[in-house]
């Protein structure tokens, strides 16, 4: 019965290894289009889908990043500037984006933006943190995606959403995790929703991995600043020694991201160039073997598991 069952495992991976090889055809007549280009997944993403030899419509925050893209790439990259936050920037890039690709449409999206917030308990952090996290890696990626879904409905296309295994396991940064659950869940209802118009949604789901928004210096500095910050009562509940040792743990953690980013820009080009896509990607080791496990055990095992090592409140009771 064991070996039945094995042979059955090995033949479905079989076949959905020969499945997924399939490319999609005419790949240098296709456009793409990336936000968050400046660094990171959407910087090496850029640079990786230009020698594969696609349209790529590369989105930065900064005309310095898109500079420095451009130095780096084909004359077929296009760069432009673009603020998720703002409205009129988004319309801005929908037109330029809808001159260049004529009526053959945006074979694909990729909505990459996104920022970090200290990496520090919920409990510390100002509303005015939480609103900016928000804007930037939810409201921000919804209101992209609805400006340019016109078209990558045209072209029959893909878009690729960039989540995070905290969208499938909340840790810690609350309002992170919050925008991140948003993420999957936008992704999911878009995806049944435009299964008729043939347009393929996927959710790449990072691990660790150090990029600007896991800068160590940054990182640290931040979880510094927002501690000097909080009110006295918070700073009471908690106690030095609780911060000492959440700002070790965070430290630790941080000198273990992951240096390989292809591993999560590897999942965005099969993403956009595989006939048969993934609905969701689960890019890192950790990603893969830690938290994707984790996120099915009984939710007071996950508790016990995740946190046991945390340190505990000076008021702890």
């Amino acid at each position: 019965m064991w070996l039945y069952l094995a042979a059955l495992v090995g033949l479905y991976y079989l076949l959905r290894w020969y499945r997924e090889r399939q490319v999609v055809s005419d790949l240098r007549d296709k456009y793409v289009f990336i936000t968050g280009c400046d660094s990171g997944f959407g910087n090496l993403l850029a640079r990786q889908l230009d020698l594969r030899g696609l349209r790529v419509l590369a989105a930065c925050l900064t005309e310095k990043g898109a500079e420095q893209l451009r130095d780096q790439t084909s004359d077929r990259l296009e760069t432009v500037i673009l603020d998720v936050t703002k409205t009129e920037s988004i319309s801005a890039a929908t037109e330029w984006v809808k001159e260049r690709v004529g009526d053959r449409g945006l074979w694909g999206l990729v909505n990459n933006a996104g920022i970090f917030h200290p990496l520090c308990c919920t409990e510390w952090l100002k509303i005015e943190t939480y609103v900016d996290v928000l804007k930037v890696n939810l409201i921000g990626l919804m209101e992209v995606t609805l400006s340019m879904l016109p078209l990558v409905r045209k072209a029959q296309g893909r878009i690729v959403n960039v989540s995070s295994i905290l969208g499938r396991v909340a840790f810690f940064g609350g309002v992170y995790c919050s925008s991140k659950y948003g993420v999957e869940a936008f992704s999911d209802v878009l995806r049944r929703e435009l299964q008729h118009f043939r347009v393929k949604i996927s959710i790449v789901e990072p691990g660790y991995f150090r990029t600007g928004m896991t800068d160590l210096l940054w990182s640290l500095g931040k979880i510094k600043q927002a501690w000097e910050e909080v009110p006295a009562h918070i700073k009471e509940a908690y106690g030095q020694k609780f911060f000492d040792a959440h700002h070790n743990g965070v430290k630790q953690g941080l000198l273990r991201c992951s240096t390989n980013l292809n591993l999560v820009t590897d999942c965005m080009e099969h993403a956009l160039i595989s006939v048969h896509p993934r609905t969701r990607y689960s890019a890192g080791w950790d990603s893969q073997f830690f938290f994707i496990p984790l996120s099915y055990l009984p939710t007071s095992l996950a508790d016990y598991i995740l946190t046991r090592s945390w340190p505990k409140p000076a008021q702890a009771v």
